[in-house]
C-alpha cells in the first residue's frame, strides 16, 4: 500500500529506499542530530536533520 500511494506522486527507481516506522527504542530527533543507515554489501547513507523553515 504505502509503495502504491508514494508511486502516485514520484517515480520509483530499482535501489530507491523507503523509511517507514522505526525500532525501539524509540527517540525524538531534533534539528542537529544525524540519521544513518547501512545497507550491508551496499554501503552507508547519513542524513542531518535540519529545522523546519516555518
Amino acid at each position: 500500500e504505502l509503495v502504491s500511494f508514494l508511486s502516485q506522486y514520484i517515480t520509483l527507481r530499482p535501489g530507491d529506499l523507503i523509511y517507514a516506522g522505526t525500532q525501539p527504542p524509540v527517540d525524538v530527533i531534533k534539528p542537529g542530530d544525524t540519521v544513518e543507515v547501512e545497507v550491508e554489501g551496499v554501503g552507508v547513507l547519513k542524513n542531518q536533520v535540519v529545522a523546519d523553515k516555518d
